[in-house]
């Protein structure tokens, strides 16, 4: 069963790693998909074709979303190219980590706006869209870390903290036009980030997890497509923890 079938979603920053198995899952699931790149251009393309294969329409756009003119832009492209907007996944993200004695003013600062700033502009860009629809689901991908937060990495847990008030915030002012706002707190996903990593340190993490195992990308996209489907028509404001049980 296609649970997404003649829906279009913009997921930001989905050219690897969990943005991109979203879209997979997404178009898997019959939503066409608009989705944007900041540097990578060969691999978004090549995702772009990969999901068009499956029957949907797909579009790579370079955009960066903490740049509020370029979220507009890209809103208004989308719109004029799908013909609407009814799902937005933000998913972009850096990682800039540091205890806090050697953590540089530009690395706070890059930081909270890829990660939080971006939620602000693709959220008011997106906004008009589904306002004027009565529907929307938005998907704001939070951490474990903005959760409990984690010793260096300060930033990253600010941010990732600051889009889970944001998250309950919008969900409070948009929830009587049936526009919906969720967050997702994935815990240790394995991506080709963490392939780099000791592995022995990467196997002292999954034993550390009470389901024994990382996450993959994959784990992420099915809860997402949950938070966009009419199957969690009665949810928002919530935070999914998607964690194997880290932070039980």
């Amino acid at each position: 069963m296609k649970l997404l079938e003649n829906k279009t979603a913009i997921i930001t920053g989905a050219s690897r790693g969990i943005g991109m198995g979203i879209a997979k899952i997404f178009a898997a699931h019959g939503a066409n998909v608009a989705f944007t790149y900041a540097s990578s251009e060969a691999p978004a393309l090549a995702l772009e074709e990969e999901l068009t294969q499956l029957g949907v329409k797909a579009k790579a756009y370079k955009s960066d979303a903490s740049k509020f003119e370029q979220a507009e832009a890209l809103v208004t492209a989308v719109v004029a190219d799908f013909g609407t907007i009814d799902i937005l996944i933000n998913n972009a993200g850096v990682t800039k980590d540091n205890l806090l004695m050697r953590m540089s003013e530009e690395d706070f600062d890059a930081v909270m706006e890829i990660n939080l700033k971006s939620v602000f502009n693709m959220t008011k860009a997106t906004q008009r869209t589904f306002l004027k629809q009565r529907s929307g689901s938005i998907i704001n991908m939070s951490s474990v870390v903005g959760v409990k937060g984690n010793a260096g990495q300060s930033n990253y847990a600010a941010s990732k903290a600051g889009m889970i008030g944001f998250t309950k915030s919008i969900a409070l002012e948009l929830g009587s036009r049936n526009i919906r706002c969720n967050a997702i707190a994935p815990g240790f996903i394995e991506t080709e980030m963490t392939e780099k990593l000791d592995e022995k340190t990467v196997q002292s993490w999954r034993d550390g997890i009470p389901l024994k195992r990382g996450g993959s990308p994959e784990d992420v996209a099915n809860a997402c497509v949950f938070l966009a489907s009419d199957l969690s028509a009665y949810v928002t404001g919530q935070v999914l923890n998607v964690d194997g049980g880290m932070l039980t």
